[in-house]
C-alpha cells in the first residue's frame, strides 16, 4: 500500500481569509488526487490550518509569507532534519506557486531524486536530471485551473523518454510536445556524472504582462516569518549533495519573473512556538 503524505497549508499574512485558504487547499487536493497522484504514484491529502502551532507532528507544512530571504524566488521547498517544508511568497498568483512547491516536494522530499539521460547539451553524453516537475513548465500560461483556483502544470514520467512517440503525454496540459522540452520561462537542471559540475538551461524568456515582484516594496519580515527564513552561509558541495545543483544553492525553487539567481544560503525550516519542525 502507498504510504499517505499529509500537507498542511498555512498562511502567515492576513490578507489570506479562512475561506481563501480553504479553497486552494481544496484545488490542490483535487490536484493532488485527480491529476498528479495517479500519474506519479503518489497519494496525499492537503488540508488548511490557521497557524503552525495547527499543523499535528508529521504533516508538510507549505507556508504562505509576506516575504522570504530570497528575492529571486517566489518560493522554495527543502526539507530540516527530515521535516520536509516549503515557504511561498504572497502575490496575486500566490495558489500557482503553492501549488508548484506542494508537486516538488511530494515527488523529491529529501532532494535526492535525480534520473539518467542524455544530456540536452550536445556532446556531453549521460547526465542526471533532477526531479523538479514543475520547472520546464513553470510559467503562468502553462497552469491551469480547478474549481477556479490556479494550478501548476507539471510534467510526467514520460518526460525523460529518450524519443518522442506517438501519443506520449510529457506533461499534464499537454502544452510539452517531446521529451526534455523547456517552454517559454521554465528551466532544467541536471549534474554531470563524470565531471561532478551542474548544469542548467532555460527556455525562451518568460513574456510577463504584470509586474514583478521584486519591484514592488517590500515590507520588514516579521519575527515569525523570520523564524520561517533564517539562514546561514554554509553551502554543501555539487558532488556530495544534490540540492547544490540548484543554480548554486540548497533547495528547489520558484522563481521569480526577474529569472535572476540567488545568492547560496542553508535555510531552516518553520518554527512552531519557538521550536523547530523535526520528526
Amino acid at each position: 500500500m502507498t504510504h499517505v503524505v499529509h500537507v498542511a497549508l498555512v498562511s502567515e499574512i492576513q490578507r489570506i481569509s479562512s475561506g481563501q485558504l480553504a479553497r486552494v487547499s481544496a484545488a490542490l487536493q483535487r490536484q493532488v488526487t485527480r491529476d498528479f497522484g495517479p500519474i506519479w504514484g503518489i497519494r496525499a491529502t492537503v488540508d488548511a490550518f490557521g497557524s503552525l502551532d495547527d499543523v499535528p507532528l508529521g504533516y508538510w507544512p507549505v507556508v504562505i509569507l509576506d516575504q522570504i530571504d530570497d528575492p529571486n524566488a517566489l518560493g522554495y521547498h527543502q526539507d530540516q532534519d527530515g521535516q520536509p517544508y516549503a515557504l511561498v511568497v504572497y502575490t496575486q498568483s500566490w495558489s500557482l506557486t503553492a501549488s508548484h512547491e506542494t508537486l516538488e516536494m511530494l515527488a523529491d522530499p529529501w532532494g535526492n531524486r535525480l534520473i539518467g539521460g542524455s544530456s540536452i547539451k550536445p556532446d556531453q553524453g549521460r547526465v542526471r536530471y533532477l526531479i523538479e516537475v514543475c520547472d520546464p513548465c513553470e510559467a503562468p500560461q502553462y497552469a491551469y485551473r480547478i474549481n477556479g483556483v490556479l494550478v501548476s502544470d507539471f510534467y510526467t514520467p514520460s518526460f525523460f523518454d529518450s524519443r518522442e512517440s506517438s501519443g506520449g503525454r510529457y506533461d499534464f496540459t499537454r502544452a510539452i510536445q517531446s521529451p526534455k522540452t523547456i517552454l517559454r520561462g521554465g528551466y532544467i537542471s541536471w549534474l554531470d556524472p563524470a565531471t561532478g559540475i551542474c548544469g542548467s538551461r532555460s527556455g525562451p524568456r518568460a513574456i510577463r504582462s504584470r509586474a514583478s515582484v521584486t519591484s514592488r516594496p517590500r515590507p520588514a519580515a516579521s519575527s515569525r516569518a523570520r523564524a520561517c527564513a533564517s539562514s546561514s552561509t554554509e553551502r554543501p558541495r555539487c558532488p556530495s549533495s544534490r540540492k547544490a545543483c540548484r543554480k548554486g544553492t540548497t533547495r528547489s525553487r520558484r522563481r521569480a519573473p526577474t529569472g535572476a539567481r540567488a545568492r547560496s544560503r542553508r535555510r531552516r525550516g518553520p518554527r512552531r512556538s519557538g521550536r523547530t519542525t523535526g520528526r
